[in-house]
């Protein structure tokens, strides 16, 4: 990956990890974190129902990964998304994946303030899961929850030069397949052409692994 490539894939993977917490706790009233979508320069944030799939009830929010030529910060990634949630889902005839795709215009946008739940997260983030040198790898870039029991993540991988989605099952043997999973990716016969995902390079279908 170029270095530009590899700062994009870096702060992707931070966001959806400070993201991570609000598929349990609630943006804001009844709705919740369903997805990150990783694109070149931005992400798209999927909010809904705590139960939404398959693009019913979803919206995705695309926003930007710099701002002012700076790069996002969660918090500020968080604060703007809540903001969104907490508004009438704007007409728009552009959709991805079945879901409305809204295009943030951050110039004017206030974020809204951060909650206890917020601050309580920020306290115990930074004792649980402090700041280590080396990312994790492979870098989660982003993921969806595609039905009840499953769900779809976005992996960057250095050998197909771009992101993998990986598509598989919550009642699975997750331990074996965590552990599998790198070694999984580069597997080129495993590799599927997705056309209605645009947010990866390849598919690779773990659902029955």
């Amino acid at each position: 990956m170029s270095n530009l490539a590899k700062e994009t894939v870096e702060q992707q993977a931070y966001l959806t990890r400070f993201l991570l917490d609000y598929t349990a706790a609630p943006l804001v009233g009844g709705t919740f974190l369903r997805g990150v979508l990783p694109m070149p320069d931005s992400i798209r944030v999927v909010a809904g129902a705590a139960d939404a799939v398959d693009g019913h009830g979803l919206v995705a929010y695309e926003v930007p990964l710099t701002d002012d030529e700076e790069p996002v910060t969660a918090p500020l990634v968080l604060g703007w998304t809540r903001t969104l949630a907490s508004l009438a889902v704007p007409c728009t005839d552009t959709t991805v994946m079945g879901m409305p795709l809204v295009t943030v215009d951050t110039v004017d946008l206030e974020p809204a303030d951060p909650t206890r739940t917020d601050q309580a997260l920020r306290v115990l983030r930074a004792l649980a899961w402090p700041y280590v040198e080396i990312p994790p790898s492979p870098a989660l870039c982003g993921f969806l929850f595609t039905g009840r029991d499953s769900m779809r993540l976005y992996l960057a991988s250095e050998k197909a030069r771009g992101v993998i989605a990986a598509d598989i099952r919550l009642d699975g043997a997750l331990t074996a397949l965590l552990a599998a999973l790198p070694s999984l990716l580069d597997e080129e016969e495993r590799w599927a052409a997705d056309l209605s995902d645009p947010h990866c390079v390849h598919r690779v279908d773990l659902t029955n692994w």
